[in-house]
């Protein structure tokens, strides 16, 4: 029997699972880097037509809805991972802060989508730009002021979270010291 192949008792060796494994990874990598091409030429041309069918060329839509967009797609996912961490730190909640993270991936994603026509510096990107000067004025910095506006939100609610912990570690401590007990003397002169 030579290595690699099925021994007797039904398992496979460790040099084919690590093949196999290898094979596997860089099958996917192949995929994920050609489906990034693939999706950096399209999203951002196919999203600013979605925004510029939405907003219609108006300066008041573009506000209204650029403020929308920036403050609950960036506030949603700051409290989905918020909740992620405070759930990671219980014991079982692995799954659930998983899924809060992947939901939060995916309401981010509009302003994520945004952000490809922002920074882009391919064809697709430059293109979502034009479309989004001409059919939706003004979206894209009302967008920056709403996710400014949930972060400083996000912040206030951290920082509340952290007083109000604070607070009530420092009453438990007060309630401690003063429910105890004195303690015994342990010496003779404090008899």
């Amino acid at each position: 029997m030579t290595t690699g192949e099925v021994q007797s008792s039904g398992q496979k060796s460790t040099a084919t699972v690590w093949r196999n494994r290898a094979i596997m990874t860089l099958a996917t990598a192949a995929v994920l880097v050609i489906a990034y091409f693939i999706l950096a030429s399209f999203i951002p041309r196919w999203w600013a037509q979605r925004l510029a069918g939405l907003v219609h060329g108006s300066f008041t839509q573009g506000i209204w809805w650029g403020l929308v967009f920036g403050l609950l797609f960036t506030l949603i996912p700051l409290l989905l991972l918020l909740l992620a961490v405070r759930v990671w730190r219980r014991r079982g909640g692995k799954f659930t802060a998983g899924a809060a993270v992947i939901i939060a991936l995916l309401v981010s994603l509009p302003n994520l989508m945004t952000l490809t026509i922002v920074l882009g510096g391919n064809n697709a990107a430059h293109a979502g730009e034009r479309i989004l000067d001409v059919d939706a004025p003004a979206f894209r910095g009302a967008c920056l002021v709403g996710a400014i506006v949930a972060a400083v939100l996000f912040a206030l609610v951290v920082g509340l979270m952290g007083k109000r912990g604070y607070s009530r570690h420092r009453a438990a401590k007060a309630e401690q010291t003063t429910t105890a007990p004195p303690a015994p003397p342990t010496t003779p002169d404090e008899l």
